[in-house]
């Protein structure tokens, strides 16, 4: 025999109402959903509610067993995974970054490729060397535009003051 379907939900339904109308997920609102029809009595099985939602039974076991642990506030949390770690740490970003700031700067993205497994001695792939001094520590390359050497200087003097483009 299967044992009774108890949830004592301490909410009130007005809250949880409240809470699934305001609720930013999809997962959010159907946890919220599952509350709000136990406390009004709309359900009265296991299966019935996971029918509804159209979740697998243990699945809403599993919601149930975390609002017994911990009430709502642990119903709702959102776990993020914390992913992989950074090939280049953050012991080596701020020595990278001064680097960075020296007025010599680099030329290429290789050549801070090959700066970093020099003076920092771990191999890193061109695209990870980009991506981080590019868009995380939001660096450029300080390098001029090239000038041919048979420009004239006093050409470009004359040019400058005789060019209708604000100075």
């Amino acid at each position: 025999m299967a044992r009774p379907f108890q949830v004592e939900i301490h909410e009130s339904a007005e809250y949880l109402e409240k809470s699934l109308h305001n609720a930013r997920t999809v997962s959010q609102k159907a946890k919220l959903q599952m509350l709000w029809w136990l406390k009004s009595g709309q359900v009265k099985q296991h299966q019935e509610v996971a029918q509804r939602l159209g979740r697998n039974r243990s699945t809403i076991t599993r919601w149930l067993q975390q609002y017994r642990q911990g009430g709502i506030e642990e119903l709702l949390t959102i776990k993020k995974s914390p992913g992989r770690p950074r090939e280049i740490d953050e012991q080596m970003l701020p020595r990278l970054q001064a680097r960075l700031a020296q007025p010599e700067g680099f030329k290429s993205y290789g050549e801070i490729e090959q700066w970093v497994q020099s003076e920092l001695g771990k191999a890193v792939k061109y695209k990870t060397v980009h991506k981080t001094v590019r868009y995380d520590l939001k660096a450029k390359l300080k390098v001029p535009r090239p000038r041919s050497i048979k420009q004239d200087p006093d050409a470009l003097k004359l040019f400058k003051k005789t060019s209708l483009l604000p100075s």
